[in-house]
């Protein structure tokens, strides 16, 4: 089997719009949650949201190329162009190497309404332009930017709802390891947008706690009230050990294990045991036992049942270990699709500067959090290797161990 590593890194993030950004943003716990007028008025419960600025790429990247890309894909587009450059992969590269591509990705809702808007109007078919089906599909990501870098290695989406940017980290893992790609760029986009929120808005999800936006995303916290939606897009370069060697590549991390499950029961409501399945396949694919971790990004959103269950589990297998905890999702909110793969790199920063980010607004556990040993404050401290959680609807469950190259 394969070794695999990253060996470069791409964000696109509502605390950053590059990997500098977002490593400042994480150290000194800013956040990028706002109030959103706009929803309040089309009748949001909640008008809390991330935010970031949609990019111009007009002087960028061709029209031709532009006509078919979603907002979340314009995201992805800089995202994977810095991850290319930080991983001094060139045109040259991936003309004489099968690159792939496997993106998280699983939703497309404005360009759904924008064309059906104008085909109620107009009563015509032909008036919706060739572009729309291009941005509508869920797989618009990986077709369109293995077109625009022509990528000619594996190509497509993995759609696991809110861990779909970590399974796509996890099949990128699996491939490599098999000896089937050298480098396969990996990611999660997630549109930020109110036609993309509105159905999980009407879930009665969403903290509520607009007069203070940036304290209203508060995972495991006594008084959470709810997540707070967000997006943006990550990737994540994987490339097998060799070819990393061989080309003087350098190497952030390595993907050591992957775990998996599914809960098999509610839809929407997550359990214990998926959760403590997958972590404990991440540990024995990665040769590890809970106490070679040193932190752990939980998924944990700020619901109530969440983050009570995932605390469970998490204190299930790393009781007496008590690596440090946080969820990044206290600054950034919920990035659903492109959380999974988001979290890897605000990870891998840590991992690689030295420090813990906080776990913002954690005032008060609740009795299953206060079994964890969670950063309410930024912790400089050395971490030899992270797990990531990332949970999603249909009770989907990813786990990745990442740690330091040790040769």
């Amino acid at each position: 089997m394969k070794r695999v590593v990253i060996t470069g890194m791409g964000i696109y993030s509502v605390i950053g719009k590059n990997l500098g950004e977002v490593k400042n943003s994480l150290y000194e716990g800013k956040s990028g949650i706002i109030f959103d007028p706009v929803r309040k008025e089309m009748g949001f419960r909640s008008a809390l949201t991330g935010m970031v600025e949609r990019p111009v790429l007009k002087g960028i990247l061709d029209r031709r190329m532009r006509v078919g890309l979603p907002v979340q894909g314009e995201y992805a587009y800089l995202a994977t162009i810095e991850a290319l450059k930080n991983a001094r992969i060139d045109a040259a590269f991936m003309e004489k190497n099968a690159v792939g591509i496997l993106y998280g990705n699983d939703s497309s809702a404005l360009p759904v309404v924008e064309s059906v808007d104008i085909l109620r109007k107009k009563k015509d078919t032909m008036m919706i332009g060739s572009g729309y089906i291009f941005q509508s599909m869920n797989s618009t990501v990986s077709m369109n930017l293995s077109v625009i870098f022509k990528f000619r290695g594996i190509n497509f989406t993995i759609s696991g709802a809110c861990a779909s940017g970590s399974h796509a980290i996890g099949i990128g893992y699996l491939v490599i390891r098999q000896g089937l790609q050298k480098v396969i760029v990996c990611g999660g986009a997630q549109e930020i947008n109110p036609e993309s929120t509105a159905s999980f808005d009407a879930l009665n999800a969403f903290s509520t706690r607009e007069s203070e936006p940036q304290k209203a995303s508060r995972p495991f916290d006594r008084d959470r009230d709810g997540l707070v939606p967000s997006g943006g897009a990550a990737t994540v370069i994987l490339e097998s050990y060799e070819s990393a060697v061989r080309r003087g590549a350098t190497i952030l991390g390595e993907v050591a294990g992957y775990g998996f499950s599914s809960n098999g029961e509610h839809i929407s409501l997550p359990n214990v045991d998926g959760p403590v399945a997958a972590m404990k396949l991440s540990l024995k694919e990665a040769g590890m036992d809970a106490s070679g971790i040193d932190y752990i990004n939980a998924h944990a959103t700020s619901t109530p049942a969440g983050d009570e269950n995932e605390a469970i589990a998490i204190d299930q297998i790393f009781g007496k270990s008590r690596p440090l905890v946080s969820s990044t999702k206290s600054m950034t909110g919920h990035e659903m699709w492109m959380g999974g793969a988001s979290e890897i790199v605000y990870s891998t920063l840590m991992m690689n500067h030295h420090f813990v980010a906080p776990n913002l607004n954690f005032d008060n556990p609740d009795k299953a959090t206060a079994r964890l040993n969670i950063a309410s404050s930024t912790i400089p401290c050395e971490i030899r290797a992270f797990l990531s959680n990332s949970f999603g609807f249909g009770g989907t469950n990813s786990s990745l161990v990442i740690r330091k190259i040790n040769g």
